[in-house]
């Protein structure tokens, strides 16, 4: 696959993303709400590739590399306002969909409003900016972002792609959000959904708020730590994501998770040992409540989620375990 198109691409893993498709030479559109900032930012990421010296025994392969980069362009969306522009869309082999409001803040009426808009009616607009392609030149598959949200509280048991949605706001926002995405089927579109689990990437997410507290020493499990956190490495996520793009094998929905899930103490022990940290002081529920209201249930209470799908169809994961995983994030 040569062209594809990809929004929120700004976000946590947008980035990523983007560079390892232009790194294997594939021609990308982003869809941005300001699109020159898209670009700049974006453009950047493989600079340092084109900064590396190019005499000595790698040279030749430098060389390959900078020459194999895909285009990068921008193209300007609102996706509350107006349907997918389709010129930004016809003649591409694939489309990543990850835009979406930050889940992980407190929960505000006017928050949740902006996270459910953002991901059904964010979703509903690009299905219908692909209804306007011409079909002989519509994309052959839609990536879509969706989260382990779906499955909601259910303590430690084990769950694959098979199980019911919970109940909830988050479980619900899920369900309407792949179910818009679904609708792309009725166009001849394979869709797929990755419901990712917590990402522990430095630079953002869940373990971005961590790092300072366990730095300092003063890290400890939360709620008692008994409840599952489904994580996942970046690489591994964008590994996922890349699979579902070049195997027709992958459809409907994917869980993005590493196979070894851990539970909110094994998470904060093994975070202390990468840090050489202590993680002895304990945060009690009722405090991260008052932090981040209703959304903190979703932090004490967990899913134990596996990623039967990718497990199934051969993926291979880089980081299946937390330690490993941790090192590499941090590294």
């Amino acid at each position: 696959m040569r062209r594809v198109t990809v929004t929120g691409a700004t976000g946590l893993i947008g980035p990523k993303l983007v560079a390892e498709l232009r790194a294997g030479g594939v021609e990308v559109t982003v869809l941005s709400r300001d699109p020159a900032r898209a670009h700049t930012r974006l453009q950047s990421i493989l600079a340092p590739l084109s900064d590396e010296p190019r005499a000595g025994p790698n040279a030749a392969k430098h060389e390959a590399a900078t020459e194999n980069v895909g285009e990068l362009h921008a193209v300007s969306w609102d996706p509350l306002a107006e349907p997918a522009p389709p010129t930004a869309l016809d003649g591409r082999d694939a489309i990543f969909h990850l835009a979406g409001e930050n889940v992980a803040q407190r929960w505000s009426g006017s928050a949740k409003r902006a996270i459910r808009e953002s991901r059904v009616q964010g979703t509903r607009q690009l299905v219908e900016g692909l209804r306007a392609t011409d079909e002989r030149s519509r994309p052959a598959v839609l990536v879509s972002s969706s989260a382990v949200g779906y499955y909601g509280a259910h303590g430690d048991e084990p769950l694959d792609e098979e199980a019911p949605p919970g109940a909830g706001y988050l479980a619900q926002v899920c369900v309407e959000w792949e179910t818009q995405a679904r609708a792309a089927q009725e166009l001849g579109v394979r869709v797929v959904e990755i419901r990712t689990g917590v990402v522990l990437d430095r630079d953002g997410g869940a373990l971005a708020k961590m790092l300072p507290i366990f730095r300092l020493g003063l890290g400890g499990p939360v709620a008692g730590g008994r409840q599952y956190v489904p994580w996942i490495h970046p690489r591994d996520l964008v590994g996922i994501m890349r699979a579902a793009l070049a195997d027709e094998r992958w459809t409907g929905p994917v869980n993005a998770t590493a196979p070894e899930p851990a539970t909110n103490g094994e998470l904060t022990a093994a975070l202390a040992r990468t840090l050489h940290r202590p993680a002895l002081l304990p945060v009690p529920g009722i405090a991260l409540r008052a932090l981040y209201g209703e959304m903190a249930q979703v932090v004490t209470t967990g899913a134990r989620v596996l990623p039967a799908k990718p497990l199934m169809l051969g993926y291979q994961f880089r980081y299946p375990r937390l330690d490993e995983a941790l090192a590499a994030a941090l590294s």
